[in-house]
């Protein structure tokens, strides 16, 4: 049976467009010629391959151009036939259990009246979780909602069932051990990597803390989806290498956005103070830290580096120290002055001071570092989560400091993103770097609304690059 019709089908990572029999004999370029004509875009046809190896030539495409490879191939007035379901519905119809917040309602409003694509920018604690059940409660279509991190997995699940008024066990879950694939299924970022062909059952893609998404491996997963109907969602879309421009090919352009300042106002966020502690080098931490800085400075002078960025600094420093003596030794001054100024002796007293302070409120504590993590543990006999803390006990942990059984609680970066402690409302930042995101994350984790006013404290070591820092991110 010959084929008269072009078809479109799934492989793998790849859209398959195979062209009727009669058109085999074609060349690449007289047959992209036939199938689309100048209706396709530039760009999409340079990433178009052409495969032979069979009896039935075929195009391979990224799948993420399905919806104008179709457009095409129509103007073009080509028959064609798509092999895979378009458009999975869910089984059943999921009805939200409460009403949005006006900036929810405007939010998905501006999402749908773009075709369903694009992101939306919230504050943490601002519900972005219930504005992707708002979406799927709209298309009520397949969906994959995707995750940073394995905590966010079960926090996901128990909010979307809550909130589209569906039994647990009715929403999936895909990472850290679990491969439960269900019409609405959270998924971690590096299993959607991993398991391409799963993306292919899906009719909506959800991204929570959608910046993740540009990284060269996770960008794969929004080019390996056919569907055009996505949703990101972020606090912080902004990226340091400007990454972020390519959300708007993944996902689609920012839609609608609110600030912190914005919610508060109206009494949908908590009301919240920042205090900016200053501490002090001991005299001879102050000797140590301007020899390590002038070992620093000194060696980027003799050699004409400037540097502005985390790149600059991996690429004109880190790269030289595999080979030249005197780069390692400035890489190593750089590495001890900046520990002096975030581990100051100090801070330890004002920690001590701060807990005090906050007996009987909830508190978490941040520190860039997981080793003084471990030593604010040890010094204060508090539980700690860092990225070695295995996923059951860091379950327990969090379980505990939601409920209350814990007050305290000292992370690394690890909870910077996503989690939900809704009665926090004390974070103490012992130190931190330069980038406004981990800034406005670590401050969402006590904005959540409550009774009362939130605090947020930064330990900042006077007179170092940690002031300089502090004082380029504000």
């Amino acid at each position: 049976m010959t084929n008269t019709i072009t078809t479109i089908n799934l492989r793998g990572r790849d859209l398959i467009i195979t062209p009727p029999s009669e058109w085999q004999h074609l060349s690449q370029r007289e047959l992209m010629q036939m199938l689309f004509g100048q209706y396709l875009p530039g760009p999409m046809q340079d990433q178009l391959k052409y495969d032979h190896r069979s009896n039935n030539p075929f195009l391979r495409s990224k799948p993420v151009h399905f919806t104008s490879l179709k457009q095409a191939l129509r103007q073009q007035q080509v028959p064609f036939t798509v092999t895979f379901e378009e458009l999975p519905t869910l089984p059943v119809r999921p009805q939200l259990t409460m009403q949005p917040r006006p900036y929810q309602a405007e939010a998905i409003a501006a999402w749908l009246k773009h075709k369903q694509a694009g992101v939306v920018v919230l504050p943490t604690g601002a519900g972005k979780t219930f504005v992707a059940a708002m979406a799927i409660a709209e298309t009520q279509l397949w969906t994959l909602a995707v995750v940073p991190t394995i905590d966010l997995l079960q926090q996901w699940q128990t909010a979307l069932a809550s909130a589209l008024s569906l039994p647990i066990d009715e929403i999936g879950t895909f990472g850290g051990g679990e491969k439960e694939l269900k019409p609405i299924t959270i998924i971690t970022y590096d299993s959607a990597a991993l398991y391409p062909r799963e993306l292919a059952r899906f009719g909506l893609l959800i991204f929570d803390e959608c910046h993740h998404l540009p990284a060269p491996t996770y960008r794969l997963i929004a080019e390996s989806s056919f569907t055009p109907y996505r949703l990101g969602l972020s606090a912080t879309p902004e990226r340091g290498d400007m990454a972020h421009l390519a959300l708007d090919e993944l996902i689609g352009p920012e839609l609608y956005r609110r600030s912190p300042a914005e919610l508060m106002a109206g009494n949908f966020l908590a009301d919240y103070q920042e205090h900016q502690v200053d501490i002090a080098l001991s005299p001879a931490d102050e000797k140590r830290y301007a020899e390590q800085r002038r070992i620093y400075r000194s060696f980027l002078q003799r050699n004409n580096i400037v540097i502005r960025s985390p790149e600059d600094f991996q690429q004109k420093l880190i790269y030289l120290t595999a080979r030249n003596p005197e780069a390692r030794a400035a890489m190593l001054a750089w590495r001890e002055a900046r520990n002096i100024a975030m581990n100051a002796p100090a801070k330890y007293h004002e920690i001590e001071r701060l807990l005090q302070l906050h007996a009987n409120d909830q508190v978490i504590l941040f520190s860039e570092y997981n080793q003084v993590v471990d030593e604010i543990s040890r010094r204060f006999c508090l539980p700690s989560i860092t990225y070695k803390t295995p996923a059951e006990e860091r379950r327990t942990i969090l379980d505990r400091f939601r409920s209350g059984t814990y007050t305290k609680l000292v992370t690394g970066r690890v909870l910077n993103e996503g989690v939900d402690v809704p009665d926090c409302r004390v974070a103490i930042i012992v130190s931190g770097n330069s980038t406004k995101r981990e800034y406005i994350q670590r401050l969402g984790r006590i904005l959540r609304p409550k009774v009362g006013q939130a605090q947020l404290y930064e330990l900042i070591t006077s007179k170092t690059t940690e002031e300089e820092i502090a004082k380029r991110r504000r």
